[in-house]
């Protein structure tokens, strides 16, 4: 990160009792001057630098080693190094001087525009069916940012594959990570009239032992349902499958076509249960809800960027909900 230009406090005239203390615009002055003289080894490079006098930088120096009490540079008529003392002096203020970079940069950052690429992970089903649409209206109104949108249907580590955000369904595995919940949805099991009139109706979870299920392929538990029976107790279906795929809209034409049974998001069934496509299998079954979060790396500070999108998706699904889709 680039050295922080302070200006030059030497040519400021202050209280006497301001200078025997000192304040912290001249601590941080001092380490400027004694960080960039190591840096660029030398007071004329350092005056040039800072944009300040090599008589100023030296008054700086000469300021901070007395405050010290200790000599950090070793000074000869050809070179300027720094002491045993003074290197690990050095160190630890540059960490401070990198830090009030860091910081004025937040400043500049916050109250600039939102802009630059923006990599979002997201699930394939969601991504095509909602965020593609969406992503039209926020390009619009934010022309300053450039998206890419990267559909699967596998976890990524955000930080280490270099995304900025993802949307999450369902729950959250990764407590590391900074979430704001958008809406919810919730699963169900569906299937086509034409099934059940050729195959029958399950009427309980152990009956769907006997029944065709279509199942997603990339599901890490593999071929299990999570449900629940009408007396709120938990189970574990883990049934084979007449058909296995990784994407829920395949899924859900295979439901339509009268291929079996899908546990599917009410994103997903929604139109077609409206338009009596398919049917609830288990009506009596209390409903899965599952939330749909954004989800971005930890820290205080959120890119404006990030901030924006989130913002964003927050208003496009304020008026869905678990069976509004």
């Amino acid at each position: 990160m680039a050295a922080v230009i302070l200006p030059d406090l030497a040519r400021i005239s202050l209280p006497t009792q301001m200078m025997e203390k000192g304040t912290a615009m001249d601590r941080l002055t001092e380490m400027e001057a004694f960080a960039t003289v190591v840096d660029q080894g030398g007071f004329t490079d350092a005056a040039k630098k800072m944009g300040i006098s090599k008589s100023a930088v030296s008054k700086h120096v000469s300021s901070l080693e007395a405050r010290l009490g200790a000599r950090l540079l070793n000074r000869t008529t050809r070179r300027v190094s720094p002491t045993e003392i003074g290197l690990a002096y050095y160190d630890r203020a540059r960490r401070v001087l990198n830090d009030a970079g860091e910081a004025d940069a937040l400043v500049t950052s916050m109250q600039s525009a939102p802009s630059g690429l923006l990599r979002i992970s997201v699930a394939t089903d969601f991504g095509v069916n909602y965020l593609s649409p969406a992503l039209s209206g926020f390009l619009e109104e934010f022309p300053d940012i450039t998206v890419n949108m990267v559909l699967n249907n596998r976890y990524v580590e955000l930080i280490s594959e270099g995304f900025d955000m993802a949307v999450r369904i369902g729950e959250l595995e990764d407590s590391t990570l900074r979430a704001r919940k958008l809406t919810e949805t919730t699963k169900r099991m569906i299937a086509s009239p034409g099934y059940f009139e050729k195959y029958g109706r399950p009427e309980k979870i152990d009956d769907l032992n006997d029944h065709k299920l279509l199942h997603y392929s990339n599901q890490s538990s593999g071929n299990m349902w999570k449900l629940t029976s009408p007396s709120g107790e938990k189970r574990q279906v883990r049934t084979a499958g007449w058909l296995s795929v990784n994407d829920g809209q395949s899924l859900l034409n295979a439901a339509i076509s009268g291929l079996g049974i899908a546990y599917l998001p009410s994103f997903l069934y929604a139109d077609a249960m409206a338009k009596g496509l398919v049917e609830d299998a288990i009506p009596e079954l209390p409903l899965e809800t599952q939330g749909i979060y954004a989800v971005y790396p930890p820290g205080r500070f959120t890119q404006p960027k990030v901030r924006a999108f989130i913002d964003f998706l927050a208003h496009e699904f304020t008026d869905k909900g678990p069976n509004n889709w």
